[in-house]
C-alpha cells in the first residue's frame, strides 16, 4: 500500500506519535549556534553587520520597496487572482473582527473602579519568505489581524529576490502593510529585534520562514515577542465508512506536498476505507508535480491507523494535537465535543483544509508539533496588550487598607505595609 496501515493496539499508534514529534526536533540541528552568532553581531555592530550579512546572503544591501512598486505589482497580477485576494482579505477581516476585545470599566462597589485598557501594539514586523516559498496568503493572514487589532505600524520584510513576487507585493498592498523592506534571513529578524539603520525595532515578529528564521525568532523572544516556532506542516483526518476516499486522499496530499517532513495521518474505524484512501492517494499523487516530495513525506510520516471505535480515534487525535484536524464522518459535529487539541478543525466533506488556508477567514498560522495542546492560532489577541486599571476613593481605600497591611506583613514586606 502507498501509505502504511496500523491496527491500533495501544502500542503501534504510540510509535506513530513519537515519530511525528521527533521529526520536528530533528529538523533544527545545529542551526541555532550559527544564528546566535549573527544575532549577537547585529546587536553589537548594528547596521554595518546587517549590511554585511545582507550582501552575503541576499546579494544586496537592504532597501525600502517603494509604494509605486507595490502598485505595479498589483496591476501586473491576473485580475482573477486580485479578486480572490480581495475576497480572502474581506473574509479574514470579518472573522478577526469578531475577536476584538474592548477597553472596559467596572464599578464594583462605592468608590472602587476597576477596568482594563486594550491597545494595539505600536509596531509589528512580518517576515515573508521569498523564492519558491512566496505565499501571498500568509501576508494576508499575518497583516490583517494586526490591522484589525489596531497595530500602529506594520513592517514587512522579504528577501530581495531577482524578481520579487508580484503576488506577495500585491497582498501587502491589499492588507495595508505600511512599509516593505527587502531583506531576508537571520539578518532580517536581527534587524527587527534590535533596530538597525532605517529598520526600526518592533514589538513583535510574526510570519513563517526557514529553519534559520525560526531559530532567529526563538532567540529574539524576550527582546521582542514572536508568534510561535512553527514546525513541519501536518494534517490528521478522522474518517468513517461514509467518507469519500477521493476527497480524503486529496486532503491528505494537500499537506504532504508541503515538504518531506510534512505529516499526513488518517484515523478510521474501517480497514476497507483505509485501503481505499491509500490507493486513491497513490493514484492522485503520481499526477502531481510535487510527487517526489509527497512520496517521501508519506513514506516516512504518513500513516493510516484503524480503531474499533472513533471515540478512540478522537483520544488519539488529542494526543497528537495536530495543526489541521478534519472530521469527515456521517455526523461530524457529534465528535466535536471529544476533540480538544487542534490548531484548526474542519467539519464535513465540504470543508477541506485548503479552504482554511486561503478563503474561509480563520487564520492559517497554526500551532504545530503537538503545541496545539496549549496554544492557539494567530489572532487579534496576539497583536494587543492589556493594562489593568485600579482607582479607589478615600473611603473605599480606608475600608480595605488594614487587610492590605496584614497581607504585606505576612509576606515580610514592611515597606508595602507602610505604603
Amino acid at each position: 500500500m502507498f501509505m502504511k496501515t496500523v491496527l491500533a493496539d495501544g502500542q503501534a499508534e504510540q510509535q506513530v506519535i513519537r515519530e511525528m514529534k521527533a521529526r520536528a526536533a530533528g529538523a533544527r540541528g545545529d542551526i541555532e549556534q550559527i544564528v546566535r552568532g549573527v544575532m549577537a553581531d547585529v546587536q553589537q555592530r548594528g547596521w554595518d553587520a546587517v549590511v554585511e550579512y545582507a550582501e552575503r546572503f541576499d546579494g544586496k544591501a537592504p532597501y525600502i520597496v517603494e509604494p509605486e512598486v507595490l502598485d505595479d505589482a498589483y496591476n501586473a497580477c491576473d485580475p482573477k487572482l486580485i479578486a480572490a485576494l480581495e475576497k480572502a482579505a474581506a473574509n479574514i477581516r470579518d472573522y478577526h473582527e469578531q475577536m476584538l476585545v474592548k477597553t472596559w470599566e467596572w464599578n464594583r462597589s462605592g468608590g472602587e473602579t476597576l477596568g482594563q485598557t486594550v491597545r494595539g501594539l505600536s509596531r509589528v514586523g512580518i517576515y515573508v519568505p521569498g523564492g519558491t516559498a512566496a505565499y501571498p496568503s500568509s501576508v494576508l493572514m499575518n497583516a490583517i489581524p494586526a490591522k484589525v487589532a489596531g497595530v500602529g505600524e506594520l513592517i514587512m520584510v522579504t528577501p530581495p529576490t531577482e524578481n520579487m513576487s508580484n503576488e506577495v507585493l500585491a497582498a501587502a498592498k491589499i492588507a495595508g502593510v505600511d512599509t516593505v523592506i527587502a531583506i531576508g534571513g537571520t539578518q532580517a529578524i536581527a534587524a527587527l529585534t534590535y533596530g538597525a539603520g532605517f529598520i526600526p525595532q518592533v514589538d513583535k515578529i510574526v510570519g513563517p520562514g526557514n529553519a534559520f528564521v525560526a531559530a532567529a525568532k526563538k532567540l529574539a523572544f524576550g527582546t521582542v515577542d514572536i508568534d510561535m516556532i512553527a514546525g513541519p506542516s501536518e494534517v490528521l483526518v478522522i474518517a468513517d465508512h461514509t467518507a469519500n476516499p477521493t476527497y480524503v486522499a486529496a486532503d491528505l496530499l494537500s499537506q504532504a506536498e508541503h515538504d518531506k517532513l510534512a505529516s499526513a495521518v488518517l484515523l478510521t474505524d474501517s480497514m476497507a476505507q483505509a485501503q481505499a484512501i491509500s490507493c486513491e492517494m497513490e493514484w492522485q499523487a503520481k499526477l502531481l508535480p510535487r510527487w517526489d516530495i509527497i512520496k517521501e513525506s508519506v513514506a516516512n510520516y504518513g500513516c493510516a491507523i484503524v480503531f474499533d471505535d472513533l471515540k478512540d480515534a478522537c483520544r488519539m487525535a488529542d494526543v497528537v494535537a495536530p495543526e489541521h484536524l478534519e472530521v469527515v464522518t456521517a455526523a461530524p459535529r457529534e465528535l466535536l465535543p471529544y476533540l480538544h487539541n487542534a490548531g484548526a478543525i474542519f467539519l464535513g466533506q465540504y470543508a477541506p483544509e485548503p479552504l482554511g488556508d486561503y478563503m474561509a477567514g480563520p487564520n492559517h498560522t497554526l500551532p504545530t508539533s503537538g503545541t496545539a495542546a496549549f496554544s492557539s492560532p494567530l489572532g487579534v489577541y496576539d497583536f494587543v496588550k492589556h493594562s489593568s486599571v485600579e482607582m479607589y476613593n478615600k473611603e473605599a481605600f480606608q475600608k480595605i487598607s488594614k487587610k492590605v497591611q496584614i497581607f504585606a506583613k505576612a509576606e515580610g514586606l514592611t515597606a508595602h505595609a507602610h505604603a
